[in-house]
């Protein structure tokens, strides 16, 4: 049976032999440098082909090879055809996941010994990380748990960096030197170039390259780009909302992002609801302070209509001061993007006075602008979900299908009121207030169209979804307001200067937080933070028009491609294109911000023209590790 399985064998090891044998004389010859081949059968016929960088942050995987057999199949019909053939292959270290798991390997030692020994199970993994969390001022509430492990484990399934080390045959001392950022640009491209011989690649090896400021001539060449774009205009500084990582200290873009790509700041407009004096003895400290409950809402203009404020009964607030004389009622994430945009007396920390729940929260008496009536009072509501807005939603039943069923609850409903403690006269004065003529649905929408898909309780999720996609949209876009200074204009119209007014009489301000939970690859849950940076205006309409142009030109091959720029060209604005962690390249005029990852990226294809006039020392040589060349 051995000899048999030995035998079995034969034919695989004289094929690989005939082929390390030809690659051998591939190298030897030249045949894949494009200035080697001769002049071709039609002139000017040339082919070139561009694999996206790899990241230089561990070996390259099967999903490399698999997209990379894609061109390597282009440009061998290419090559056989005739055609001068330029394919190159460079390798990418620019931005902050090396950086980031470099100092992870760092604090593991720091944490655990050298060589580490982690905790043993899963449990104490948790303690250690709900410690971390505790010392960081992070939530430690289980859902943020469950993603930053998600975030640290993404790629290989592990909680440490160590451990990822070790699954890629590194011993416990060579770990320790990829503590330092360099290592990993002196290891992994060197081992990736063999990998790619060994599965042979027609590449033209002379062009490759690595980037950062180890290059110093693809580190000038961004350094040329960005230059250039400067003396364009098209850099500008200014201070954008952005989603921002608290642990590295920098917006967090799509490439840094371990969850949340494409994800942008959602804008909100916070309504001051003043809590009235006296207040219960639970709010006692906080006597002598203005006290609001800060409402999140996106529709401003609809605060004519506001009946009463929703909390949620077992929601988890907290007082957290703003300046010297005021404090918002909100929940401890909305608190933190709050610290991030100049609202706390701390920046970029939160302070808080006293923890509270939403019961506590109910009945507290607001004076609320734009309302009609002088006080109203915070109410539960149980579908509210906190990990939206602030957690204190105002309610318009006129206008929203949610407050309206809320209010109906409690209204129709005596045995409701008394679980949670709603006394008659906080709720039964209330009417609706019609603040919005819609065509099809009237001054009363949301009770309309309650009515209509015969909605009964609060509760019902799906069709309460489903009102509010009926409404929400065509009440926003085809809507008449009928009440205040601006009756009479459509809603659209009236909703920037509502919200101006609001915001000129203090009674309003701008909050910002990401549409979707966004984890950073080092695992820190983000903010959206007010930064100054510099940016690139790519949706500067001049500039756009020619992109535009430009692809209307464009022969591609598939729909689906086109389509992808077009929705590309639509929603890409402002790209913030600095940093100031990571590797990468200086900003020129600038040198304490790097330039962001992707933005050394744009035309990156150009410099392999030029690349093998410009050769370094980039410790392209095979590492003598554990016999693993």
């Amino acid at each position: 049976m051995a000899a048999e399985d030995a035998k079995s064998f034969v034919r695989r090891d004289t094929l690989r032999k005939i082929e390390e044998k030809i690659q051998n004389l591939w190298e030897e010859h030249d045949v894949y440098m494009a200035e080697s081949r001769e002049k071709p059968p039609e002139p000017g016929e040339k082919f070139f082909g561009n694999f996206p960088f790899p990241y230089m942050n561990g070996f390259l995987h099967l999903g490399h090879a698999f997209s990379l057999s894609k061109l390597e199949f282009s440009a061998r019909y290419h090559r056989l055809r005739g055609a001068n053939v330029l394919l190159p292959f460079g390798f990418h270290g620019t931005g902050m996941p090396i950086k980031a798991s470099a100092d992870k390997i760092a604090q593991e030692i720091q944490q655990f010994g050298h060589p580490p020994v982690f905790p043993s199970n899963k449990e104490e993994q948790g303690n250690h990380q709900e410690a971390e969390d505790a010392n960081s001022g992070a939530p430690t509430d289980n859902k943020f748990k469950g993603k930053k492990s998600k975030a640290t484990s993404k790629s290989s399934g592990q909680a440490y960096q160590w451990e990822i080390m070790r699954s890629l045959g590194l011993s416990d001392n060579e770990i320790t030197k990829f503590c330092e950022a360099s290592e990993w640009l002196n290891f992994f491209p060197p081992m990736a170039m063999e990998d790619l011989k060994a599965f042979g690649l027609g590449c033209d090896w002379s062009r490759s390259f690595i980037t950062t400021d180890r290059n110093p001539y693809f580190d000038k060449f961004v350094g040329w780009q960005m230059r250039k774009l400067k003396d364009m205009d098209k850099v500008v500084k200014a201070k954008r909302y952005a989603i921002y990582s608290p642990l590295d200290g920098q917006p967090c873009a799509d490439h840094d992002r371990a969850t949340g790509e494409g994800v942008q700041p959602q804008e909100y407009t916070i309504i001051k609801m003043e809590v009235v004096a006296p207040f219960p003895s639970k709010l006692g400290v906080l006597e002598g302070r203005k006290v609001f409950l800060a409402a999140a809402t996106l529709r401003p203009e609809t605060m004519y209509g506001q009946t009463n404020a929703w909390v949620l009964p077992n929601g988890r607030y907290g007082a957290f001061e703003v300046n010297e004389t005021d404090v918002f009622i909100l929940t401890q994430r909305a608190a933190l993007n709050l610290a991030y945009q100049g609202f706390s007396k701390v920046p970029e920390k939160t302070s808080c006075l006293i923890e509270l729940a939403g019961y506590d929260l109910i009945g507290l008496p607001l004076k609320s602008p734009l309302a009609r009536h002088q006080i109203i009072y915070a109410l539960p509501m149980l579908t509210i979900i906190t990990d939206k807005g602030t957690g204190i939603v105002t309610s318009v039943p006129g206008d929203a299908p949610d407050d309206y069923m809320a209010l109906h609850d409690l209204k129709s409903k005596p045995a409701f009121r008394e679980k949670y403690g709603v006394k008659d006269e906080w709720v039964m004065p209330f009417e609706i207030i019609p603040i919005i003529n819609i065509p099809e649905f009237g001054d009363k929408a949301a009770e309309k169209v309650c009515g209509d898909l015969k909605i009964k309780s609060q509760n019902e999720k799906e069709k309460l979804a489903e009102a509010k996609r009926l409404t929400y949209l065509k009440g926003f876009t085809e809507g008449t307001l009928l009440v205040g200074e601006f009756a009479g204009r459509r809603v659209q119209e009236a909703k920037p200067w509502i919200r101006s007014k609001l915001m000129e009489a203090g009674s309003a301000i701008m909050y910002s937080e990401p549409e979707k939970p966004v984890v950073s690859r080092s695992g820190d849950d983000c903010v959206v933070a007010q930064t100054e940076q510099w940016y690139i205006p790519y949706g500067e309409e001049e500039w756009k028009k020619l992109a535009e142009e430009c692809l209307s030109s464009m022969n591609l091959y598939s729909d689906v491609t086109r389509h992808g720029f077009e929705h590309t060209l639509i929603w890409l604005n402002q790209w913030a294109c600095s940093r100031s962690f990571g590797l990468g390249t200086r900003i020129p005029w600038d040198e304490k911000y790097l330039v962001e990852s992707l933005s050394d990226s744009t035309i990156y294809m150009a410099y392999y023209t030029i690349a093998h006039h410009y050769t370094t020392e980039t410790c392209m040589e095979i590492p003598e590790h554990l016999g693993l060349t």
